[in-house]
This record gives C-alpha cells, sequence and structure tokens, in this order.
C-alpha cells in the first residue's frame, strides 16, 4: 500500500468488531472514545478493521442503508482519521447469524432450509457450528444466490461504498470475513477446495468488486482466502480479476498450536509456529503476487500467550506484512475459541492494558518508506531496531519511523547509514537519503 506521497505504508493495529447489536461500539469507556484512539495513535498503531457487518448496513431490506448505523461508525471514523489512522471496513461474519449462535448477516437474510427447519436449530460453540449441515447448507445456498442473498450482500457494499468511498484514511471494503465454503468444507480443510474458489467464491467476489467499482474506482477492495486457510498450510486460489487493479489480500494467520492449547488440548507447542507463520506469510506473498494484490494480515493473535504473540509478529516483520491484531477489546465477544482476547482486562480502563501483551506489540518500525522497503527486524526484549530501505529521490516527504514509547526507559540511540535523522513529536523518526544507495537505520536504546 502506498499513502498520497508515494511512500510505502505498512499497517500495525486491531480488529474493532463489535458483534452483538446494533454491531458498532457505544461511545462509552468500554467501547471506543477519542481516549481510545489517542491511545493508538501514542502507541504507534496506524490501522484498524472496523467490523461493518451487512446486519447493520441493511438491516431492514435489501439495498436500503441504515441511517443510523451509519452516524454511529461515521462518529468513530472521524476519531480515527483525525489522529492519522487507517481503516479496513469488514463485513464480518461468524456462523451466519444469531440463530445459530454467530453473528453477521440481517434477519431478511435468514431463512431455516428444509429438513433442519422441523427441528430446533443446533447451536455450537464458536468454530463448531459452521460444521453442522445445517449452517453448511445455508452456506451453500448464499452462495447459490438463493432468493437473491448474495445479490444483498452485494447491494449492501454499494450502500458502503455511496456512504465512504470519500473517508478520508479508508484502506477499502474487505468483502467478507473468512468465508465458509459449504458441505464441502472437509475438502477445503484437506486440500483446500479448488473448485470451491471457481465456482463460488472466485465469481462472488468479482460480482461484489465490480458493483463497489461501479461506484469507487479508487479505494481497495479486499478478497479472503475460504477459512481454513488461516489455520492450516493449504493453498488458496484465488485468480486475477480482468482490469482490477487495486485488490487487496486480506489473509488470516491462526497456529493451529496455539489453538488447541485454547481448548485444553494436550499436544501443542507454540514453538512449532515460527515454520508455521513462515509457511503462511509466502503463501500469503506468493497468492497476492498472483492476484496483483497487496497483502494485509487482517486477523492473527486472539490469545494471551505472549510467546505466540512474538512469534507471529516477528515473522511479519521478516516478510515486511501489515498485521490487525485480533483484537483491541474483548467486548463480550460471543464467537470466540479463547477468551483470552484483547489488549486490556477491563474494556473500560486504559491503564489496565496486559503489559507483557503489548511489549511484544507496540513495536519500533517503519510506517511511511520513501522508496522500497528491503528488511526490518525488531527485539521485542531489548529495543534493538534494523531497518534498510532503497530511497525514491523522486519522493519529498520522509520515511517515517515510529519509536515504541515502551522499550527505551533510558532514550535511544539513532545510526543512519546513507542518510540523515531528524527526531520528531509524536515518538517519530524522519530519514532522509543521502544519496541513490540503500539506506540503514538502527535503533536501539542506550
Amino acid at each position: 500500500m502506498v499513502d498520497p506521497l508515494g511512500r510505502v505504508v505498512i499497517v500495525h493495529g486491531f480488529n474493532l468488531v463489535w458483534k452483538r447489536a446494533p454491531y458498532v461500539p457505544p461511545a462509552t469507556a468500554a467501547g471506543f472514545t477519542g481516549s481510545d484512539a489517542r491511545w493508538l495513535k501514542r502507541h504507534g498503531f496506524n490501522g484498524v478493521r472496523l467490523g461493518t457487518l451487512w446486519a447493520g448496513l441493511t438491516p431492514d431490506a435489501p439495498g436500503v442503508g441504515d441511517p443510523q448505523y451509519r452516524a454511529r461508525w461515521q462518529r468513530i471514523m472521524d476519531l480515527l482519521a483525525a489522529q492519522g489512522i487507517w481503516m479496513q471496513l469488514d463485513a464480518h461474519q461468524d456462523m451466519w447469524h444469531e440463530t445459530y449462535g454467530g453473528e453477521g448477516v440481517p434477519d431478511w437474510a435468514m431463512s431455516r432450509p428444509a429438513p433442519y427447519n422441523l427441528l430446533p436449530p443446533i447451536n455450537l460453540p464458536f468454530p463448531l457450528g459452521y460444521w453442522t449441515p445445517e449452517v453448511s447448507t445455508v452456506f451453500d445456498e448464499f452462495w447459490a444466490n438463493k432468493d437473491g442473498r448474495l445479490d444483498g450482500w452485494v447491494k449492501a457494499w454499494e450502500v458502503a461504498a455511496r456512504w465512504w468511498r470519500d473517508q478520508p484514511y479508508l484502506m477499502g471494503y474487505d468483502l467478507i470475513n473468512e468465508p465458509w465454503m459449504g458441505l464441502e468444507w472437509t475438502a477445503c480443510l484437506t486440500g483446500g477446495c479448488k473448485a470451491s474458489y471457481t465456482k463460488e467464491l472466485q465469481p462472488a467476489f468479482e460480482k461484489a468488486t465490480t458493483a463497489i467499482r461501479a461506484i469507487d474506482r479508487q479505494n481497495i477492495v479486499w478478497w479472503e482466502p475460504q477459512q481454513f486457510a488461516g489455520g492450516q498450510k493449504i493453498p488458496t486460489y484465488l485468480e486475477p480479476m480482468a482490469g482490477e487493479t487495486r485488490l487487496g489480500l486480506s489473509w488470516h494467520n491462526y497456529c493451529q498450536d496455539v489453538f488447541l492449547e485454547s481448548q485444553g488440548i494436550p499436544g501443542g507447542d507454540v514453538e512449532n509456529c515460527w515454520e508455521f507463520s513462515r509457511d503462511r506469510e509466502q503463501h500469503a506473498l506468493e497468492q497476492a503476487a498472483h492476484i496483483n494484490a497487496v497483502p494485509m494480515m487482517s486477523e492473527w493473535g486472539a490469545t494471551d500467550n505472549v510467546r505466540a504473540v512474538e512469534i507471529d509478529a516477528a515473522v511479519a516483520d521478516e516478510h515486511l506484512m501489515g498485521w490487525l491484531h485480533w483484537a483491541y477489546k474483548r467486548w463480550d465477544d460471543p464467537t470466540t475459541a479463547d477468551d483470552a482476547q484483547g489488549l486490556f482486562t477491563d474494556d473500560a480502563d486504559l491503564t489496565s492494558v496486559k503489559t507483557e501483551k503489548a511489549r511484544r506489540l507496540v513495536r519500533t518500525y517503519a510506517q511511511a518508506t520513501a522508496g522500497i522497503p528491503l528488511g526490518m527486524s525488531f527485539d521485542a526484549a531489548t529495543g534493538d531496531f534494523r531497518f534498510r530501505y532503497r530511497p525514491d529521490r523522486r519522493i519529498a516527504a520522509p520515511t517515517e519511523i515510529f519509536v515504541s514509547p515502551l522499550h527505551y526507559p533510558d532514550g535511544y540511540v539513532v545510526t543512519v547509514q546513507g542518510g540523515t535523522a531528524t527526531r520528531q513529536p509524536g515518538r517519530m523518526v524522519h530519514v532522509q537519503p543521502t544519496g541513490d544507495s540503500a539506506v540503514t537505520v538502527t535503533i536501539e536504546g542506550r
């Protein structure tokens, strides 16, 4: 991604998804206020994924937007934009609807299929509810556009694009969270279910992208692989879209060893996550290159295992990957495989931050690079940071590096080879090249 000045942007941030009606955080200390936006800025977080749910966008009828929902989110968007925080809009869903213990779609898009509707719905904990024949059938009907449900989802995105196409700091539209491919889910789990991409996911994504492009030609449209790709070493099969040059790959990274631990199942070893995360990072880069898209790790973490957080963040740095951690606050999440979510022990108290978790997430990193990033690393234990980039002298704006407020109790020293550095307010270091050769920046504690 690049900013309006042409600099490459790396995003570090959080998911902000309120999963209970009215599907937007309230203006309370436990919800989201200006204090939260300022906290994010102060700690170097420059991106968020906002849960603009289909159920909130068009709750009453296809294509009929709810102005109250727009106003509620606009309040938050204005707070974020004032702090220079980028926003990805996310049609979040889990297990389709509250009928199955999830959330996502409006009531008018919820219809129980026969013969399952002859009995009460099965309501299993997340994510087990996906695996029931009824929920899988509901998704198959969606992909087949039964009763115009897929068209209704597309119309919801048309509403969102009309509302927010000119929103400052918008980084586009994440079409659907963790798409479930239906009754063929076992094939998706083991081999990636290529046929499901070809027959269902790709056509749906292209249909929604075409509709958005009729309204908004500029902002990124983000595509997600099928759900199991976030937790298994399996291929994904998204293909390029003819004529489309502003795609994003919104991908998730959930190491199975951490999931097993969260479920109390023995046998997991978090150190296995080094290899798993590197595999998924490399695969995401390859899939994104194939469809000419920018990749971003839009979900990961969802745990208080600080070693797991440290591993995934370090591997993201290795691959120069932007990320949005799950999640900023827990917000009484009804669909979670791990209760240890959120950055605070008390959503209403920003001083209740989980210190060790924050030390892995609050990082020194290059937020905007006037050129091409070549390598980046940060040691969460020592604060040692190294960044290398190839400058683009056509860009007058400086490279901007955020310096963590948590890792340098006695101050820090900046060393630059091939350039000069100046300290700026807000824990920023600006770097300018002195020539055309690669620039290396090192930041260490005193």
